[in-house]
């Protein structure tokens, strides 16, 4: 019996590309072998191996994980363990929450012998399901693995994430609500697809939140992080200029909010099938749903982060903040110029973070506090973007400083002093 979903229809986890050559009944075939040990929903796979015509898979209770980390929490609070004993290089010697949390993290694809080792500390025998082709020989690996994380769960850290919020949405109209979604989803697909056409890579993934959109980049890299941030440039301009054309009943205004951490991707159950596109939770969902609780119609806030960043010069990693991150993004924004918006080309684009004007040719960038419902603080900073383009008006997205006087938040310290130029701060 094969699965009700054919996994080979769908493009945003097997591209077409890399399926030439590939016999689509082996992909169906491991579909239905999958959906049938992932029992609608009741088990995950944590990890695979494969074999001669056939893999051994860790399939255990989807419950099992959260049981598994809380019980290793207790045991670490009575024994915490010895720093010095402890082989942080062997996976056999780690502690057992660090071996798991990297499978999650990471590929699912392991050798026999860590998959024995998952087994013994999760307390489950693996399995073995037959199948009509070799892993890694009829079928690529990574087009296994592809296949697998539908039916598993994923950790990404550091990740960026930007959510969209229609201002009003629960006021609207049944229609005009599917309007506004229709609206703000064609100016994603439209962002994504000038930056594919400017040779940028994006593997842009959206999953909606009910009135508007969480997007993020599958890619991991500082680099895709960057690109994710200019993508929300152009989603915001293709929306702003959708606005400045049609009755603003059918295209959104927004708040925008962005940020980098962590998240877990995984793909619910729908029917009797896992769904074609993915979810994510996290800490960095939980920040951006509560910072765009607090921005104004038309503003964009950004959170207060740290990313690793590899150090070409010393070969090691280092940390940037938000500020340092929102520079690299202006350093690579010449990437964007020659994108059409309204058929008109972008000459240049500034993004910045505001603040207060100075005296001399400076400004200060100022962090702001913002408390959500639950009385929890974080801190937050009121970013801006202005395109400029060859034969019209400029686009500017955001708020400046001057406007913010019905943002509920305190203001916080000045964290960077920059030049002061013609951009209104």
């Amino acid at each position: 019996m094969t699965s009700p979903f054919h996994i080979s229809s769908s493009p945003e986890l097997i591209p077409n590309t890399v399926m030439d050559g590939v016999d689509r009944l082996h992909i169906e075939n491991l579909d239905s072998a999958l959906h049938t040990e992932w029992a609608l929903g009741k088990n995950i796979v944590l990890a695979w191996a494969p074999c001669v015509k056939g893999m051994d898979l860790l399939i255990i209770p989807h419950y099992t994980l959260s049981e598994f980390f809380a019980a290793t929490d207790d045991q670490i609070s009575d024994s915490p363990p010895d720093p010095d004993d402890t082989d942080y290089t062997d996976s056999y010697t780690r502690q057992p929450s660090s071996v798991i949390e990297e499978v999650i993290a990471g590929s699912k694809k392991r050798d026999n012998r860590e998959l024995l080792h998952l087994s013994k500390l999760l307390g489950y025998d693996s399995q073995r399901i037959d199948l009509p082709f070799t892993p890694g020989e009829e079928v690529p690996y990574g087009i296994v693995e592809s296949i697998v994380k539908r039916y598993s769960i994923s950790f990404a850290e550091d990740r960026a994430v930007a959510l969209f919020d229609i201002v009003g949405f629960s006021l609207l109209s049944p229609l005009d609500q599917v309007t506004q979604l229709n609206s703000l989803a064609l100016s994603a697909n439209s962002a994504q697809a000038k930056m594919l056409n400017n040779d940028i890579d994006i593997k842009f993934a959206r999953t909606t939140t009910g009135d508007g959109f969480y997007i993020w980049n599958r890619d991991r890299s500082i680099q895709a992080n960057v690109n994710l941030y200019h993508l929300m440039h152009l989603v915001l301009a293709d929306n702003a200029i959708a606005r400045a054309k049609s009755s603003h009943s059918t295209t959104p205004l927004l708040r925008t909010a962005f940020h980098v951490g962590g998240y877990y991707e995984f793909y619910q159950s729908e029917g009797l099938s896992p769904t074609v596109y993915s979810y994510i939770v996290g800490d960095v969902t939980i920040e951006l749903a509560r910072m765009v609780e607090q921005a104004l119609p038309g503003q964009v806030l950004v959170g207060d982060f740290q990313i690793p960043i590899p150090d070409g010069e010393i070969g090691l990693v280092k940390k940037i903040d938000t500020t340092e991150f929102i520079d690299k993004a202006q350093e690579t924004l010449s990437i964007l110029n020659g994108v059409v918006l309204s058929d008109d080309k972008i000459d240049s684009i500034n993004c910045y973070l505001t603040g207060d004007r100075l005296e001399k040719q400076a400004f200060a960038v100022r962090k702001y506090v913002i408390v959500d419902k639950h009385g929890k603080e974080r801190n937050v900073y009121n970013a801006k973007v202005n395109i400029y383009l060859n034969d019209s008006e400029p686009v500017y997205l955001g708020l400046p400083t001057k406007n913010l006087g019905p943002f509920n938040a305190s203001t916080g310290d000045f964290v960077k002093l920059r030049d002061y130029s013609t951009d209104d701060y």
